[in-house]
């Protein structure tokens, strides 16, 4: 029953008082709604029975309610029902977002202004169904269903609930650029600048001629690739020795493809001081000795390193491949 005006000595009706009842339970005579809906003056005392399959809003104006007046609100349809101020301010201490079967009462403390109560509350009632689903919100509380086996949830601003369930990474080393040793020079260009550090790893390189490799950031023309402990016998691993590079073994085999190296450059983006790096490597020599040498050194540029020059003392590449990681 809407609200009604009575006078002194009205007799009722055995519907009106039947509606009276009604409505004094939280209930009252109920009106169909399959679409957004304005609410109106007469509505005051009434039930507002959303039923639409899409998204719903019903709106709250000012100057249609008095003081104390209520109407209740439930959604019978699958399509959320969302209580929206209009003009007038509704103010809650749970959700104005109605799923289905969920209900509130708006109460007005003033012409323009509204509580409502909402009865079952979004987050009361658990939208989780199965084993290894997680509690998730979009514009109201919602199931994001278990992922695969060995996905990992991930964050993703384009998905509703801002989370996913994707494939896991491939560890701590992405590989930025790969390829084979030919020529006399191979450059390696466009270096990312998105990771931690640099990792370098050439393996079964030999050159036409019995000499040596340089390795240059930047493809630097000064000051030396590595200068520091743990130069090897037969090896030009030293920083007292005239060169800009690391320099190899003046006379690796150029008959023997067993030889490999790892470079890793720490920090490569500073711009600020020198990076360290750390070398190892093993080759055979022209003379047919087996040498493997550590190095612990610097690349002497304030530089990011951008780029990586692979060069030979002489001659070119007769084999050999190279893959760089960044690491984060």
């Amino acid at each position: 029953m809407a609200k009604q005006t009575f006078t002194t000595g009205q007799v009722l009706t055995a519907a009106q008082m039947t509606s009276l009842q009604q409505t004094a339970m939280g209930g009252g005579s109920a009106t169909a709604k399959t679409a957004s809906y304005v609410l109106v003056a007469a509505d005051a005392g009434t039930t507002v029975a959303m039923n639409a399959a899409g998204a719903t809003t019903i709106t709250v104006n000012t100057a249609l309610f008095a003081a104390g007046d209520t109407v209740f609100i439930q959604n019978l349809g699958a399509g959320a029902c969302t209580v929206t101020a209009g003009t007038a301010t509704v103010a809650t201490a749970g959700s104005l977002i109605l799923p289905q079967n969920d209900a509130g009462i708006l109460y007005f403390t003033a012409t323009g202004a509204s509580i409502f109560y909402d009865y079952i509350q979004a987050g009361a009632v658990s939208p989780l169904t199965t084993k290894g689903d997680v509690y998730t919100f979009s514009t109201s509380d919602a199931r994001l269903g278990v992922g695969a086996n060995n996905t990992v949830l991930t964050a993703d601003s384009a998905e509703a609930t801002g989370l996913k369930w994707a494939a896991a990474g491939g560890g701590g080393m992405t590989l930025l650029q790969s390829g084979n040793l030919s020529g006399a020079v191979v450059t390696l260009s466009s270096i990312s600048a998105d990771y931690v550090h640099l990792y370098l790893q050439i393996n079964d390189f030999f050159p036409s001629t019995d000499s040596g490799m340089l390795l240059r950031p930047n493809n630097l023309t000064s000051g030396y690739l590595c200068r520091g402990s743990g130069n090897a016998a037969g090896t030009a691993f030293d920083g007292t020795v005239s060169t800009t590079n690391v320099n190899f073994e003046d006379s690796v085999d150029n008959t023997d493809n067993n030889n490999g190296l790892s470079l890793f450059i720490y920090d490569y983006t500073n711009t600020v001081a020198n990076k360290n790096c750390f070398l190892n490597t093993n080759f055979v020599s022209g003379a047919g000795s087996a040498y493997i040498a550590m190095i612990v050194a610097k690349v002497p540029t304030t530089s990011a390193i951008s780029s990586f020059t692979i060069t030979t003392v002489s001659g070119t590449f007769s084999g050999g491949s190279y893959k760089l990681y960044g690491v984060k």
